[in-house]
């Protein structure tokens, strides 16, 4: 019979990503990450497991000292209750400390910030949304990112091909 060591690590559960937000990046500069817990309803949870939802067209809004996020879509699974009317574009509550969202109204009333939704992605079992204190980027930030992307992926090419 083995035994453990006493000092033995325990393993983290490993935090799986659910869908993530590709324009955000690319539509913003990212000022600074949050966590936030969502309040789902089970169909939700169900859907989100099948990997049914879509964060591109979302956003967040502080309404009343809380968080909403808005236009997340989760699609309903075919196999839905009968008794559940799902709305795939339902308005969600987002969960954070209060200290956390007392900082946010102070920073998203400045001009120019925003907050989106970066991605999904369970912890612990549950779901959370990664958002970002944002800032809108002009256009030719935009083309630079395209370019640096381009740059990087020419360097990439060239040395896989010469590697070989």
């Amino acid at each position: 019979m083995a035994t453990k060591p006493v000092n033995a690590e325990k393993k983290k559960p490993l935090e799986t990503r659910i869908a993530d937000n590709k324009k955000a990046i690319f539509n913003y500069h990212i000022e600074e990450r949050f966590e936030a817990g969502m309040v789902l309803e089970g169909w939700e949870v169900k859907a989100l497991r099948m990997g049914k939802v879509q964060l591109t067209d979302g956003y967040v809004v502080i309404r009343g000292g809380e968080l909403f996020l808005i236009g997340c879509q989760i699609n309903p699974l075919h196999t839905a209750s009968t008794h559940v009317n799902p709305d795939n574009v339902r308005t969600k509550k987002l969960l954070l400390n209060k200290e956390e969202i007392r900082r946010l109204i102070g920073k998203v009333e400045q001009k120019g910030y925003t907050l989106v939704p970066l991605n999904l992605h369970w912890k612990n079992g549950k779901v959370k949304c990664d958002m970002a204190l944002a800032k809108g980027k002009a256009e030719h930030d935009k083309r630079d990112t395209i370019k640096d992307r381009e740059g990087k992926r020419e360097v990439q090419r060239a040395m896989k091909h010469r590697s070989r």
